[in-house]
């Protein structure tokens, strides 16, 4: 079975870029409680704001801009996080389905239907790869 780049950067040391890793930082972080946490605090600290703002469309800007900063910063990290475990999520299932495949052509002596599912098999391993 080939392998891709992917699998070959998980199984290196040097695998993650300091990209990657500062993803991995993210997403540990945003995806638990503190951080809903922490954002409601920033709404209520702006909501708390507003006589401070010389006007309520500046107010108001503020946070839509910030919020849509913050939102696109997210979608990207959580975006590349995401790709990166579906990339290992098919990795085992192509390891599953190859050492099925085997197991199957040592067991199918003569069944010729046997040999077949074997050969569908392994065509479908890195199937998601050719589309």
């Amino acid at each position: 079975m080939e392998r891709n780049d992917t699998v070959e950067d998980r199984r290196s040391d040097t695998g993650r870029n300091p990209f990657e890793k500062f993803v991995d930082a993210i997403n540990v972080r945003v995806s638990r409680a503190p951080f809903f946490g922490v954002i409601l605090i920033a709404i209520a600290l702006w909501a708390l704001s507003k006589p401070l703002w010389s006007s309520t469309t500046k107010w108001e800007l503020a946070l839509h801009t910030g919020s849509a900063i913050l939102s696109l910063l997210l979608l990207v990290l959580l975006e590349n996080a995401g790709r990166r475990s579906q990339e290992s999520a098919q990795e085992k299932l192509n390891v599953l389905a190859e050492a099925l495949s085997d197991l199957m052509a040592h067991q199918a002596g003569d069944s010729e239907e046997m040999r077949a599912s074997v050969e569908k098999l392994r065509e479908a391993v890195g199937l998601e790869e050719r589309h």
